[in-house]
């Protein structure tokens, strides 16, 4: 699955603790950047002025609402 969020400085210990929930791996990346969705150093070094792609290969609902609430029209 591929989503596109708006992910803000604030946001991103919960994005983290929801994702770390997750038995599957989680890529955000922006351009040429790609980080584990589960490490906090690494999401938080994104830059948050543009959307974000996630990239999952699996199924958790705690996470799927939160990407529902955090997902962009692009």
């Amino acid at each position: 699955m591929v989503k596109t969020i708006r992910l803000t400085p604030d946001g991103v210990q919960n994005f983290v603790n929801v994702a770390s929930k997750c038995n599957f791996d989680i890529d955000v990346s922006y351009n040429r950047y790609v980080v584990d969705g589960k490490s906090f150093l690494g999401v938080y070094a994104l830059d948050f002025s543009r959307p974000l792609k996630v990239v999952y290969d699996g199924y958790n609902a705690e996470f799927e609402e939160l990407l529902n609430k955090l997902t962009v029209a692009c």
